[in-house]
């Protein structure tokens, strides 16, 4: 019995023994436990603080960039990489060798002239004459602000779209529309296909209407467009600009407004010496029919060419009755020669001729080429001779009176009066030099000038011996000029001669100012 008791006692005292080493154990494990989630943490931490290094290295890098390309761009004086002006690359150039290289690229790329077409008709517009310029100064300072007008971030953004891309800058291109619109109008009369307006004229003792015919004229505004269209991109030079055209009809007769026009009592020529003041004569003018009569005539029938009777009143005094007393002064003399061989020429240069001697102007009134000389016919006395049609010389009715033009065109300058229409031939003719013709063609083309002075004057012609000669008398005044004109060519090309006129007004001798008469244009035969 006491020996059970002592071994149960020895058993008793080695359980706490295990529960102790268990619990030992488990302290141990715990404690291992806590240790490797101690490692872990530490592992944790460490691998955050590398990518944060990394991550703030990158952001360094891309600062230092920044600040690199920053400066770079703010350093550079060049236009930045991609830029264009139209087709020329003026990427890291200078502002200066940009606009070299485009003014260059601008001129071997465009033509002196530009072709204009019609169909069979063809002309030539000059570049230099319409002053069509391109704006290269701006062009080229817009191309040095790209990537430079923005804040840092957007001018570095623009910098780098550039490199990637392409930025093309357009010029401006101006152009003297004025200029342009007087050769496209001057150009519209030549047409093969032109409208012509209806007219009247005076011929003895009968009012003349002719009628006008449908057909074409420029449209100015419309073939301007296209003209600078084909300048800006460049097609000029190898491609020729179709003109456009609008259909277009002759004004309707109005024998109504016709006979207000006409309408006159006769009112007798006389003249005053204190003040030297000349009066002249009128002739009255009337229909010798009915209005009734006369609009059954226009209206009854489509003709060519109508004609009304008329009732001419004459003054009991008209002016060439007063004689040279009344215009002491001759202020302009002007000739030009003619072959007078040629008989059915000189027939129209006297036809012409008669009907403007002696032909008074008002002050203010203006002097009508077609309206005194009247429609060149074979009923009016006119022979065929040679004209130009669509640059080809054939023989046409009324041939040579465009001298008797250009004759008094040079008298009315040289007596300072006002040129109010006029236009060059085609070709430069042969009895005057470049600039100082007149055309005329009943219809279409008209010469007028003004009496800008402050008396009356009178004009007086003849045609014989080879000579056509003007005077323009009248009275000379105090703040009179003495009169050049300087005319010369400005250059030449394959199918063109270009010119100017000026007109120099003297004092003693003394050049007070000079005018431009025209810039003219003429074909090369």
């Amino acid at each position: 019995m006491s020996n059970k008791n002592e071994l149960l006692d020895k058993i008793d005292f080695k359980e706490p023994e295990i529960e102790t080493k268990i619990e030992t154990e488990i302290e141990e494990s715990s404690n291992n436990n806590v240790t490797k989630n101690e490692n872990l943490d530490k592992i944790n931490k460490s691998s955050i603080s590398i990518f944060s290094l990394i991550a703030i290295f990158i952001v360094i890098i891309i600062l230092v960039s920044f600040a690199i390309f920053t400066i770079y761009n703010l350093l550079n004086t060049n236009i930045i990489s991609g830029v264009y002006i139209k087709n020329l690359d003026v990427s890291n150039m200078s502002k200066s060798d940009a606009k070299y290289q485009l003014d260059n690229f601008l001129k071997s790329s465009l033509p002196e002239e530009i072709k204009l077409t019609h169909g069979d008709f063809e002309s030539t517009v000059s570049l230099s004459q319409i002053e069509a310029k391109f704006d290269t100064k701006s062009a080229v300072n817009s191309a040095y602000k790209v990537g430079r007008q923005g804040n840092i971030f957007e001018n570095n953004f623009n910098v780098l779209s550039t490199m990637f891309g392409k930025v093309t800058i357009e010029p401006l291109l101006t152009i003297n529309k004025e200029q342009l619109s007087k050769n496209l109008e001057e150009m519209s009369t030549h047409l093969p296909d032109a409208v012509i307006q209806s007219s009247y004229y005076i011929d003895s003792n009968n009012l003349i209407i002719t009628s006008g015919k449908e057909g074409y004229t420029i449209d100015i505004e419309q073939t301007i467009e296209s003209i600078k269209n084909s300048i800006s991109t460049l097609e000029c030079k190898n491609k020729p600009v179709e003109i456009i055209v609008k259909s277009a009809t002759p004004n309707e007769i109005n024998i109504e407004k016709i006979y207000n026009e006409i309408y006159k009592t006769p009112v007798d020529a006389y003249y005053t010496k204190e003040p030297f003041t000349v009066y002249p004569s009128e002739n009255g003018v009337d229909f010798n029919i009915s209005m009734e009569e006369a609009d059954y005539i226009i209206k009854s029938e489509k003709k060519d060419e109508y004609i009304i009777p008329l009732k001419i009143l004459y003054p009991n005094v008209t002016t060439n009755m007063i004689g040279t007393e009344a215009f002491p002064d001759m202020l302009s003399d002007f000739s030009t020669k003619y072959s007078a061989s040629n008989r059915n020429r000189t027939t129209n240069l006297i036809l012409a001729a008669n009907k403007i001697n002696g032909t008074v102007l008002m002050p203010g009134e203006t002097f009508s080429y077609n309206k005194i000389v009247g429609a060149r016919t074979i009923s009016a006395g006119y022979k065929e001779a040679p004209i130009y049609v669509q640059g080809k010389v054939v023989d046409g009715v009324g041939g040579g009176i465009c001298q008797i033009a250009s004759t008094l065109y040079n008298a009315a300058i040289y007596a300072n009066l006002e040129i109010t229409q006029r236009t060059n031939h085609q070709f430069v003719p042969s009895y005057v030099t470049a600039s100082r013709d007149a055309t005329v063609v009943y219809g279409a083309l008209d010469f007028q000038f003004k009496n800008n002075r402050n008396y009356p004057i009178k004009i007086m012609c003849y045609v014989s011996g080879g000579i056509a000669n003007f005077k323009i008398f009248g009275l000379k005044q105090e703040n009179d000029y003495q009169i050049e004109i300087s005319s010369y060519e400005t250059g030449r090309t394959s199918t063109a001669i270009y010119s100017e006129a000026y007109k120099i007004l003297k004092k003693d001798g003394k050049t007070i100012r000079t005018e431009l008469l025209s810039k003219d244009t003429y074909k090369r035969h």
